[in-house]
């Protein structure tokens, strides 16, 4: 089940509509029908994959957890007796569609998996760009150490409940306009398992489970960025009566760095440069992601001046191939603001060697201020 492609079952593309879907689900559902196809297993298992694919793309929450996580993100999201949150009534629907008498085939056997566990990590700049091992700590269902998960007291097992005789569900027949329904619930004497607990564990009340705070180490891959999510299948909560876990979703966020700022696979970094520096070029030592590196600057050099350092940025997720993003460098020139009379006058030579005008008040900026203030 984990390779099939929904769309692909149904012959529609990504984007299609809901007229679109309904219209290629039941033309393909009344040529697999298993009433129009007695004694075929192969028609009966491919109308069952048309039947997922349409109960999954015709609702729209579940269609965008598929888009995202394929069918590993349906697992636990609904509460129906099916893993994929499916109505526990689903064949019943397909029988008002086709008039049909035809009921589920029993309620599909197995431990329940658990639920999927949501959380938030935050991350700092580096450990997002260059990868960590964190620690969460999670609330969630884990197994019962006093049962093992099973729910039941040592010594003690399961027996087939009588009132289903083991299926988990009861099936009632009514007449309706399409003609003969069956519905099938599941059964209020087991509540669905098949089977009652002649001694329940007293530590998880034969549930199997009981809520407790687990602490795990998590390995973030390099290259995350603000939003990313890790799906960390089979370590979300455990199912009840020892099914398996369901899976953890880790939603990342990233604090913001003082000194850079991150563009996808690309870092930019600001670099304030003397006037100096500018005019008559100069080697620099900056600090990159990776720590302490010279640049060269070029006489003549204008502020907003763009320096590209390659390799020097985010590494590539896994799987996009190797290799990492580039860092530039803004350059941008500082005019000084505090003088001293010795380098005023170097400054007032230059300009006369440039032929260049200055205003010779701001020579004496604080004796102007005093007059000014004299005078109003």
């Amino acid at each position: 089940m984990a390779e099939l492609d929904l769309y692909e079952v149904l012959g529609v593309n990504r984007s299609a509509q809901a007229d679109e879907l309904k219209r290629a689900y039941r033309g393909l559902a009344r040529k697999f029908h298993p009433d129009a196809n007695p004694d075929d297993p192969a028609a009966e298992a491919r109308f069952k994959e048309i039947s997922l694919a349409y109960e999954v793309l015709s609702d729209p929450e579940k269609r965008a957890r598929y888009d995202q996580f394929g069918i590993d993100g349906l697992q636990g999201a609904g509460g129906g007796g099916s893993p994929f949150g499916f109505p526990e009534d689903l064949a019943d629907l397909f029988g008002s569609f086709f008039g049909s008498s035809m009921g589920r085939q029993g309620r599909p056997r197995g431990p329940m998996a658990g639920q999927d566990v949501q959380i938030a990590m935050t991350l700092s700049f580096k450990e997002a760009i260059f990868g960590a091992s964190k620690e969460l700590v999670v609330q969630m269902p884990t197994s019962c150490a006093s049962c093992s998960g099973l729910g039941s007291e040592a010594g003690s097992a399961a027996t087939t409940c009588g009132e289903c005789k083991g299926h988990g569900e009861v099936r009632r027949v009514r007449q309706s306009i399409l003609g003969q329904m069956v519905t099938t619930t599941a059964c209020p004497g087991c509540g669905g398992w098949g089977e009652t607990l002649t001694n329940p564990c007293k530590n998880c009340g034969g549930d199997g489970r009981v809520n407790d705070t687990v602490t795990m180490h998590v390995d973030v891959p390099a290259g995350v960025d603000e939003g990313s999510t890790l799906h960390l299948s089979g370590q979300g909560a455990a199912g009840p009566r020892g099914g398996p876990q369901g899976s953890l979703y880790v939603h990342l966020r990233v604090e913001a760095d003082e000194r850079f700022e991150r563009q996808g696979e690309h870092v930019h970094m600001a670099l304030e440069l003397a006037v100096t520096q500018a005019a008559l070029g100069a080697t620099l030592e900056i600090e990159t992601l990776d720590g302490l590196a010279e640049v060269g600057v070029e006489a003549g050099t204008q502020s907003g001046t763009i320096i590209r350092l390659r390799g020097e940025g985010v590494p590539h997720l896994p799987g996009r191939g190797r290799g990492r993003g580039d860092l530039f460098v803004h350059l941008q020139v500082a005019t000084p603001t505090e003088l001293t009379d010795a380098e005023r006058q170097i400054l007032r030579d230059l300009a006369a060697a440039r032929g260049e005008a200055i205003d010779e008040e701001v020579r004496a900026p604080g004796l102007l201020k005093k007059i000014r203030s004299a005078l109003s």
